[in-house]
């Protein structure tokens, strides 16, 4: 009888159990990002390469959808021009607003937890219950906004029917909700991380409010700037539902936002190639402009304990 051949059982090593738990962990995560992420990220640049319209095979084509875009399709610019119209208004306006919430609500003042709450409330509003309430506001006829100008011997202008008014009046939403939300959130965070034995230091010294905030604030603040920045700009970017709800793009495409084109494309004539396409040039534009700001930060955000 031939002698049984002894078998070596090896355990994992205390290093790889943990790795393999935490790989468990993380497996839910992994999986979501695999099949809602990186998956339809994939099957979009394939299908920014075809002629796709839902109800037939995908047929490739190249470069061709690329090419509508840059020659064949003046909404894009035009969509593209409203969009960086609204962002390089709505982001520099909601982040000083933010800004200066927050150094309000920084103050030692009674009822600061209220104030706070008033100011945060609007920013959890749904946009959609947002932009309908000031799609009443802004009503030409009766809306309460000209209402309180006409007391004053103002006209107010057609806001949403005017192609001059329209833009400015999505910049107005924009604010009363951003203003007081996560921006201003973080603003505060940074503000109380700021020592106050600098601000101490200084007073000593002679130097006053203003002083102390543009020598001390500001540049301890830069990162928390640079930061709402980079987040303002992508979300400004991103702006849609408002456009949506209130307008639809119009009057004479004056609103007609770039991911508003889009879904136009995509859900409403059934182009999902070239919407596919313009979804990839939208993420270039957004990955462009962050790595400038990226690049440009060198030059003005101070991190503490950083080399001169």
């Amino acid at each position: 009888m031939a002698a049984a051949i002894p078998t070596v059982r090896r355990g994992l090593s205390l290093s790889q159990r943990k790795a393999l738990a935490g790989y468990v962990y993380i497996s839910p995560f992994l999986l979501g990002f695999l099949i809602f992420v990186l998956g339809p990220a994939l099957a979009s640049a394939y299908f920014s390469l075809t002629q796709y319209q839902i109800l037939t095979p995908p047929r490739f084509v190249g470069l061709d959808n690329y090419s509508r875009i840059a020659s064949g399709d003046p909404l894009f610019w035009k969509s593209l021009g409203n969009t960086l119209y609204y962002a390089g208004i709505a982001v520099p306006l909601s982040l000083f607003g933010s800004l200066g919430c927050a150094i309000l609500l920084n103050q030692s003042i009674k009822a600061r937890a209220l104030f706070r709450t008033m100011f945060f409330l609007p920013s959890i509003t749904p946009v959609v219950a947002t932009t309908l309430l000031w799609i009443w506001i802004l009503n030409p006829d009766f809306g309460l906004l000209n209402y309180t100008l006409s007391l004053v011997g103002i006209q107010g202008p057609k806001w949403f029917g005017n192609p001059d008014w329209s833009k400015p009046a999505m910049i107005l939403i924009h604010l009363w909700s951003a203003v007081g939300g996560g921006a201003m959130i973080i603003f505060l965070a940074g503000l109380q991380s700021v020592p106050h034995e600098l601000h101490e230091s200084a007073a000593i010294d002679g130097a006053n409010v203003w002083h102390r905030f543009q020598h001390i604030t500001i540049p301890m603040l830069t990162p928390t700037i640079f930061l709402n920045l980079v987040l303002g700009l992508i979300g400004g970017l991103r702006v849609f539902t408002i456009a949506f709800v209130a307008t639809d793009g119009g009057p004479a495409n004056s609103t007609l936002f770039y991911l508003l084109h889009l879904f136009n494309n995509a859900f409403r004539f059934l182009e999902m190639g070239y919407a596919s396409a313009l979804a990839w040039v939208f993420t270039i534009i957004v990955l462009v402009l962050t790595l400038i700001q990226f690049d440009l930060s060198r030059r003005w955000v101070y991190y503490a304990g950083q080399d001169e």
